[in-house]
This record gives C-alpha cells, sequence and structure tokens, in this order.
C-alpha cells in the first residue's frame, strides 16, 4: 500500500512535457550531437529507454523540442498581431515588441540556433524549415508588409537572438 507522501504517479504527457523541458535545455548548451539522452533522463528522474518510448529517437526528441520553442514563436507572434488593432500598433511593430519579451529566455533562444545549425541533418533541416517558412508566411500575412518589411524584421530579429545568446542585450542600443 503506498504511502500518503508518495509523489501522484505523472502521466505520459507529463513526462513528455518533463523530458522536453530537460532537453530543451540540454539541448540549447550542447546542440543536436553534444546532448545525451542518458544526462536528460537523469535530470527528469526516469530511465533512458523511457525517452525512446516516448519519442523513438534522439532526433524525435530533438525535433519535438525544435518544434515547441518554434510553436512558441509563432503563437507569440500570432497574439502580438490579434492584439494590435485593439492598441493601435502596427502588427509587425506589435511582433517586434513581443520578440523582445523573448529575449531574456536564454535556452530557447540557443535552441533555436542550435535547430539551425543541426541543419545539416537532411530530416532535421527539412523540418526546421517547414517551422521557419510557416513562421515568415504567418508574419507576413498577418502584417500585410512588403517583402523588404519582412526580411528586416527577421534579420533584425536574428540579430537580436544572436545577441542574446551571447549576453550582449546592450547591442542594439549601440548601434
Amino acid at each position: 500500500m503506498p504511502s500518503a507522501a508518495a509523489a501522484p504517479r505523472q502521466s505520459a504527457h507529463e513526462r513528455r512535457t518533463a523530458i522536453i523541458e530537460i532537453a530543451l535545455e540540454e539541448f540549447a548548451v550542447h546542440g543536436y550531437s553534444g546532448a545525451s539522452t542518458e544526462t536528460i533522463a537523469k535530470r527528469v528522474g526516469i530511465s533512458q529507454p523511457y525517452i525512446f518510448r516516448l519519442f523513438g529517437t534522439k532526433k524525435e526528441l530533438f525535433l519535438a523540442v525544435s518544434d515547441q520553442v518554434h510553436a512558441t514563436i509563432f503563437d507569440l507572434f500570432v497574439t502580438a498581431a490579434e492584439d494590435a488593432d485593439q492598441r493601435g500598433t502596427p502588427p509587425l511593430k506589435a511582433m517586434e515588441e513581443a520578440y523582445n519579451s523573448l529575449l531574456v529566455r536564454k535556452h530557447e533562444l540557443l535552441m533555436l540556433l542550435q535547430s539551425f545549425a543541426a541543419g545539416g541533418d537532411d530530416e532535421i533541416q527539412t523540418k526546421v524549415r517547414e517551422n521557419y517558412r510557416a513562421l515568415i508566411s504567418e508574419v507576413a500575412r498577418r502584417s500585410g508588409a512588403t517583402p523588404q518589411a519582412i526580411f528586416g524584421f527577421f534579420a533584425a530579429g536574428m540579430m537580436l537572438t544572436v545577441a542574446a545568446a551571447l549576453d550582449m542585450p546592450d547591442l542594439y542600443c549601440d548601434l
């Protein structure tokens, strides 16, 4: 009979969420090749085979983490664009402000960069490219901005991402 102090069992969904959270940190810091599923499992408090039971492969785990980061940014832009009309702000400006709020979430930004860096793997490149194209298309659709403005928006975002990853928050102030 379990004791009253025993922790409640987590569902597969809760474990999956915990694995993705820890894997985000590991992949962000160590990259796809350098991150260890054994370390991820230990940090989550599960067995390594359980990771493979839930995700199949290390690559599928990496892609799940990458998908989550892209979805976070996508949702951030969608929400900002939807709120822009109520605030009387141009949608692209609202999305820029929203992205600035993400710059303090270093692991997500590093993971974004790691997902681009892992593009040497065809499967990863295909999935990351799909996510990035979807993000660009959604920003263009919701903002109605010119292609040049969209290019500038993403170029500035990449510069800010790199600056945040390198702990250079004042970079854009120096320009």
